[in-house]
């Protein structure tokens, strides 16, 4: 089985731009010189990837999702359908802002659900998982469940992204599906014992 990168006739992958071993580029994508894809990413149908985008091994993104300059994702994120990411903070039509877009930070393994809305300058932690429609305006720690417009912490998620049981505090957190057990950590919580998939 080949390793090269998989690419649907209707996409346009400009040259410049690095697909990684088993890469699939699926229906009507674009993506643009300079764009990096890691090993294993998978793009679904109408998605736009922009030149100095950065996605890690194993990134799965949904169908109508554009990933613009300055949108850093880590290993194994997932980008749901439909999901929004912005670059400047105070767009206008009648001013140039090119030289000032904003750097969003996507940490492994996160989630972002369907018509999410990233908005620019934010760093979202690993395994943190936003959920359908919610707006994000700020720092997201490592395994947060946000939810709501704008989008506030609803407790927590496992590493296999199931809501976590026990205290909503930081101790006795417990994956009711795997069994892995949370600490705090600087960031967030995380992962101690045995359990949930690999870090």
């Amino acid at each position: 089985m080949s390793d090269a990168p998989f690419v649907h006739p209707t996409a346009v992958v400009d040259d410049g731009a690095e697909l990684g071993p088993r890469t699939k580029v699926w229906h009507f994508c674009h993506v643009m010189p300079g764009a990096v894809l890691g090993a294993g990413c998978n793009l679904g149908q109408n998605v736009f990837v922009s030149g100095t985008a950065r996605l890690g091994k194993n990134v799965k993104v949904q169908n109508n999702v554009s990933i613009y300059d300055g949108v850093v994702c880590e290993d194994d994120v997932f980008l749901g359908p439909s999901c929004v990411f912005t670059n400047v903070s105070t767009p206008r039509s009648a001013v140039n802002r090119r030289g000032q877009y904003e750097t969003t930070h996507v940490g492994r393994g996160a989630t972002i659900g369907a018509n999410a809305t990233i908005v620019c300058g934010v760093s979202l932690g690993a395994y943190s998982f936003i959920a359908a429609g919610a707006v994000v305006t700020q720092d997201v720690r490592a395994h947060a469940l946000m939810m709501g417009v704008p989008a506030r912490q609803h407790g927590w998620t496992c590493h296999c992204g199931v809501t976590l049981r026990g205290d909503t505090g930081w101790e006795g957190l417990q994956c009711p599906e795997c069994d892995a057990r949370y600490e705090a950590s600087d960031d967030g919580i995380r992962r101690v014992g045995s359990g949930g998939p690999s870090q």
